[in-house]
């Protein structure tokens, strides 16, 4: 005998969430930000456009969660390593171009490249969103930034005098400019030079040269 049960409105929910983030990710990549609206997702994902005002106000907030998410499954394919931060391998600089490659690698892909343009324009003129983006994306970035430099200073690697989130800000400004400016490719050999120069900066003054 079959028991008749009611759906699971949660799991549906879920799966039209899905749905909706995916659909929302692919159009910014597809057609951009401006051309991207609540009805063109709304299809894409193949649920009604008032479906999604009930969970988010505005497609920025749509975004931005869908992003949220994209980056929580691609760190949760990185594994153990990707959940406890940026490596403690002994050598600063090493440590350092690793993960900045990494960010290098993340903003040259399509699939993170135009939604995080997207929400860092709209950010800008909507102090709500730009607010949650800091908090939600930024801050635990630094913040993993941050715990490594001051681990460099626990080395004697990094001077005891440097404020260590100003001096993350020496690693992710000049990358984040270029990226945002498209002046010049954004590569591994440019991640490496700029961490070589902040380390300089950075390193006790009796501290040897990197070559």
């Amino acid at each position: 005998m079959v028991e008749n049960r009611p759906p699971d409105a949660s799991r549906r929910n879920e799966r039209s969430r899905r749905a909706i983030h995916d659909a929302a990710l692919a159009l910014v990549a597809e057609v951009g930000y401006p051309r991207t609206t609540i009805e063109a997702i709304a299809a894409r994902a193949g649920v009604g456009k008032q479906t999604i005002y009930r969970w988010w106000p505005t497609k920025a907030d749509v975004l931005l969660e869908a992003f949220l998410g994209l980056g929580e499954r691609t760190a949760a394919r990185g594994g153990a390593d990707a959940a406890r931060g940026i490596p403690d391998t002994g050598d600063l600089a090493a440590d350092l171009k690793a993960v900045l490659r990494a960010t290098v690698d993340e903003l040259n892909d399509p699939a993170f490249e135009a939604p995080t343009r997207a929400l860092a324009a709209e950010g800008i003129v909507d102090p709500r969103l730009g607010a949650v983006f800091v908090e939600k994306l930024l801050a635990p970035s630094f913040e993993l930034y941050t715990a490594r430099l001051r681990a460099g200073q626990e080395a004697g690697q990094v001077r005891a005098d440097i404020d260590p989130r100003t001096a993350v800000e020496l690693l992710v400004g000049p990358l984040t400019h270029r990226w945002l400016l498209r002046t010049l490719p954004l590569t591994h050999a440019y991640a490496d030079a700029i961490v070589d120069h902040a380390v300089r900066g950075l390193a006790p003054r009796d501290a040897p040269v990197i070559s």
